[in-house]
């Protein structure tokens, strides 16, 4: 401790745990903004995924499909997970079964490029399916 007091620095305790604990004499001050430096750095370098949602009907036609299946490409491009949600109304309750198949052909063809994360499962007059970048 005298000899921290007298270079004028701090004695910081690294590890507390050993036998004998482990100080360091160093300018406290200065470890605190290094520390908080280095995890900025490493907040700014991290990649957020999101989870990107594509609405659908059970009959659409093929261009509107091709033009949703672009802009899922375009999220799996970007690292970005994918929710596809099949919205049915009135009489479409009574054939989930093309929902299944449309959902089932989206999963054939991303599936080089994606993997199935949640299976499509029925909530209320939704089906959904999520998907994540392989």
């Amino acid at each position: 401790m005298l000899l921290a007091e007298e270079a004028g620095l701090d004695l910081v305790e690294i590890s507390p745990n050993a036998q004998p604990p482990v100080v360091k004499i160093l300018d406290l001050g200065k470890l605190k903004y290094a520390n908080q430096k280095k995890a900025a750095e490493a907040r700014k370098n991290q990649k957020v995924i999101e989870i990107k949602e594509i609405k659908m009907r059970p009959n659409i036609d093929s261009h509107d499909y091709d033009t949703k299946m672009k802009a899922v490409r375009r999220f799996f491009e970007e690292g970005d997970k994918v929710k596809l949600t099949l919205r049915f109304r009135g009489r479409e309750m009574a054939h989930m079964e093309l929902g299944m198949q449309l959902l089932n052909k989206v999963r054939e063809e991303v599936a080089t490029i994606a993997k199935v994360e949640a299976e499509p499962k029925l909530e209320g007059r939704q089906m959904m399916m999520v998907l994540a970048p392989r």
